[in-house]
């Protein structure tokens, strides 16, 4: 009986050894994980440095201009009728307004699809072969659209939404690969 209880010891002690350094190491794991990355004082003086000459350069006096008018506002508040949608990168409801859009002086390019989200008008920049993909749309169907992010453009009418996903009638038109460019 001694045999066998010092056997049990024998058996159990290098689990419990081995049970406390995957808990020890599990919990280096997370402590060093939920840290996060923050920019030092240094880079954070860089940037703002770079942004402040940008916006002294013709451009960012040009895109100051812009923001200011009753084009560049009426911009920005579409962004915020749309801008929890963008950051969940939740589903949007759209109508499409147009497939044929062409910028001023443009001959050829990319295309765009311009809708209608919550009584404002968007855009949306494919390159042609991803524009094949939606050629069973028509102006006016309704289609539903996630978006990860947006671009303001002084030369443009409308805001620019980086589509990621775009289903008509249930059917998945477009999906644009995450994982390829980290959600870039």
């Amino acid at each position: 009986m001694k045999n066998i209880k010092k056997t049990i010891c024998i058996l159990i002690l290098p689990l419990v050894v081995v049970i406390g350094l995957l808990f020890v190491n599990c919990e280096t794991k997370k402590e060093t994980k939920s840290s996060p990355k923050t920019l030092s004082v240094a880079n954070k003086k860089d940037n703002l440095d770079k942004r402040k000459k940008w916006e002294a350069s013709p451009d960012g006096i040009k895109y100051k201009e812009w923001e200011a008018s009753p084009e560049g506002k009426k911009v920005h508040t579409s962004y915020d009728k749309i801008k929890e949608n963008i950051k969940a990168l939740s589903d949007m409801e759209a109508v499409v307004s147009s497939l044929t859009f062409q910028r001023k002086n443009a001959k050829s390019g990319p295309k765009w699809m311009i809708v209608r989200i919550k009584d404002d008008e968007y855009m949306m920049q494919f390159i042609p072969k991803d524009f094949e993909k939606l050629n069973s749309l028509k102006v006016n169907d309704t289609i539903v659209l996630k978006s990860s992010s947006v671009g303001f453009s002084p030369n443009h009418p409308f805001l620019i939404l980086s589509v990621d996903y775009i289903a008509h009638n249930n059917k998945v038109l477009f999906k644009r690969d995450l994982s390829k460019n980290k959600r870039c």
